[in-house]
């Protein structure tokens, strides 16, 4: 498949989709998203892992406002629930996602990495929300995504102040996990990728798709449906194995620390 403003490549069992629109600073435009949900089904199909990031000097900037203003409201409303779906394919698909963040991470770049189950940042990155000064909302998820890993609050500070977040604000705030050195941010990402992709399938898939959705429900509910997946993965012929072998110390019991 011929792809003009996304990147796929295979690496040793990861998918590495870069964004590819470096003079625009990465905006996301239309020919994008479609190229992007293209890079996930193949993702999806040959990758145990993938890892997301952009080319050039940032991430992403966020919507191609060019595109956007040319919509009708109804227009901007199925525009907005295709960026949902194919968001969710990330947060709650088959395989993790880990977003390598460097730059701009900028409204819907925003809302692209946060639907990433990991998240790290180099020191050059920084963080917006510019929307109320664009006179614009919010369409990409942000507002449950972002909202739920920063505190409502906090992100309407940011929407309506415009004020920007440097990587070790965003990482306080829980909107990253790690920060990396400048220039790192795809190398320990991509490293973490390889660390996940060691894990039982069963077991990333579980938690892509079971954690998120308990968060979602009642705790009586979360608990049960816990308690189900549980017992769903443990008694996978995987995971057999991985507890035998636990238990037989020829598997690491701990992992090394990380800041």
């Amino acid at each position: 498949m011929n792809l003009a403003h996304v990147t796929f490549e295979i690496q040793d069992g990861l998918a590495l989709i870069g964004l590819n629109r470096p003079a625009k600073r990465n905006a996301i435009s239309d020919g994008m998203i479609d190229e992007l949900k293209a890079a996930l089904d193949m993702a999806a199909a040959h990758a145990k892992v993938g890892v997301i990031f952009g080319h050039g000097d940032h991430f992403s900037a966020g919507l191609d406002l060019a595109e956007h203003a040319e919509r009708t409201p109804f227009e901007g409303v199925l525009h907005s629930r295709k960026w949902h779906r194919i968001f969710d394919e990330i947060e709650r698909g088959p395989i993790p996602y880990v977003a390598a963040l460097h730059g701009a991470v900028v409204g819907g770049g925003l809302e692209l990495a946060a639907s990433a189950q990991v998240r790290v940042a180099d020191e050059s990155a920084f963080f917006g929300l510019p929307e109320g000064q664009r006179g614009i909302f919010v369409g990409g998820g942000g507002s449950v995504r972002i909202a739920r890993l920063m505190t409502a609050s906090r992100m309407a500070d940011l929407m309506l102040t415009g004020r920007t977040l440097s990587a070790a604000k965003a990482e306080q705030l829980n909107l990253i996990q790690y920060v990396a050195a400048a220039g790192q941010a795809l190398g320990e990402a991509k490293a973490l990728a390889r660390r996940i992709a060691s894990n039982a399938p069963l077991s990333n898939f579980a938690i892509t798709q079971a954690l998120p959705r308990i968060q979602d429900m009642s705790h009586d509910d979360g608990l049960f449906f816990e308690a189900l997946m549980a017992a769903f993965t443990q008694t996978s012929p995987d995971a057999v194995e991985r507890l035998r072998a636990f238990l037989d110390k020829r598997a690491d019991r701990l992992a090394k620390p990380r800041d």
